[in-house]
């Protein structure tokens, strides 16, 4: 039997709840509409369809014979999940890279930094939004004393320690940039380094249009110069970290300036999917890509074989028109080969 080409990402968004932040800008809405409307991507924090378990469990079983390759595990707040180190033995079983995405205040639980190195995790992305502890907990409060700003940084001296000086986990800082922290596209790399992470992220803040914080957080043209002059300080300081390719401020500046418009080689459709916590799948995690997918191209992880949803692609990025800071947001999980040491085929460089 001819082996499957593992060329498949998977951004799982696996639940809904978060519990160790209320984070004001969060893709995840905070309001308990409990999708009644099922619009496509809206997701809520108070959602009662996340997938029970076993389903999660019994899907996460299939993709050891399926096309992909490496799951992002997101949510929410994945770590705080009773079952998340299972479900981690089970993807690490089959023999997938694994990338958590996280608060990372759940690394402070005892012996949980040190489960999660020897499961063999792969990567653990952490948000951090400023090198400023108030601004960072402005903006994600924390729900209870010592999960803010201090919790997250003893988080991340937690899973260093664990990791010792073994390659991985390589761990990585995600910075959400609005009209506010401009300053941090560089801070909050420099602050990784001086942890001793190994790759950073600024990615532009992603709010649609109506929402209550559109003026006051999203980028605007007025703000690119400064953008731009950030950026620029940011890849001459020769940090000892992985950064995104010199072509992502281009990408991001675009994205900012053109809301919407189309794009060569995207990726969605083809190497990376979206699972939502209810089990909803997509070719592509843009929200405008949700919003235009017709119902029967709605598909669902529940019951489902990896092997089958993700056996051909769609190919729907090579003329998709609904480029916007979402797709950008996305391109640097597209850039874990160089961030893990890793070929196309999944073996060490």
């Amino acid at each position: 039997m001819t082996a499957i080409p593992r060329t498949v990402s998977l951004l799982w968004a696996l639940r809904s709840y978060c519990g160790s932040h209320q984070c004001k800008p969060c893709y995840f809405t905070w309001l308990d509409e409990q999708r009644v409307d099922k619009t496509p991507g809206l997701l809520s924090h108070f959602s009662p369809h996340d997938l029970p378990t076993e389903q999660v469990m019994a899907f996460a079983r299939t993709l050891a014979d399926s096309a992909v390759r490496r799951v992002f595990l997101a949510g929410g707040e994945p770590l705080t999940w009773r079952p998340i180190l299972d479900l981690i033995e089970i993807l690490k079983g089959g023999g997938l890279e694994v990338v958590v995405c996280t608060s990372g205040v759940a690394l402070n639980q005892p012996d949980m930094a040190r489960r999660l190195v020897e499961l063999g995790v792969d990567g653990f992305s952490v948000s951090l939004d400023s090198t400023d502890p108030d601004y960072n907990d402005t903006w994600r409060p924390p729900r209870k004393d010592g999960d803010g700003w201090e919790g997250v940084v003893s988080g991340i001296k937690a899973l260093l320690a664990a990791r010792g000086p073994q390659a991985r986990p390589r761990v990585g800082l995600y910075t959400v940039i609005t009209k506010l922290n401009l300053p941090d596209v560089l801070g909050v790399p420099q602050l990784a380094a001086d942890l001793g992470c190994d790759y950073a992220v600024p990615q532009p803040v992603a709010l649609p249009e109506g929402h209550s914080l559109y003026d006051t957080l999203v980028l605007t043209d007025a703000e690119l110069p400064l953008l731009e002059e950030q950026f620029d300080r940011l890849y001459a300081a020769d940090l000892p970290l992985q950064l995104p390719p010199r072509t992502y401020p281009g990408q991001v500046a675009s994205a900012i300036h053109h809301l919407t418009g189309a794009v060569e080689g995207c990726f969605g459709g083809d190497t990376l999917y979206f699972a939502e916590p209810d089990g909803s799948l997509w070719d592509c995690p843009s929200s405008l890509k949700m919003a235009a997918t017709p119902t029967e191209r709605h598909r669902t992880i529940k019951g489902a074989d990896a092997a089958e949803l993700f056996g051909k692609p769609s190919g729907c990025g090579s003329d998709c028109a609904l480029f916007s800071v979402d797709c950008v947001n996305m391109w640097p999980l597209m850039d874990f080969d160089r961030v893990l040491g890793t070929t196309t085929s999944g073996s060490p460089a």
